[in-house]
């Protein structure tokens, strides 16, 4: 699986950090769903994860409130 461009994938969030948040919260998910055979077909749950933010499948909300 080729992995999808840094410009392409900064165009659906707004900073790399944000891209680094998204991406393992996505992983984990995928690690953690039984259902999916992310191990069996040898693809690596980041791999699927950024592919899921570049194609648009992942909505996120970034709060602008700090911790008090």
């Amino acid at each position: 699986m080729k992995q999808p461009s840094l410009d392409l994938l900064m165009s659906q969030v707004d900073s790399k950090y944000t891209l680094v948040v998204v991406t393992a919260k996505r992983a984990r998910i995928l690690m953690e769903d039984s259902s999916s055979d992310v191990v069996t077909k040898g693809v690596k749950p980041v791999s699927l994860a950024l592919e899921d933010i570049a194609l648009g499948k992942i909505r996120y909300e970034r709060t602008r409130e700090g911790i008090k």
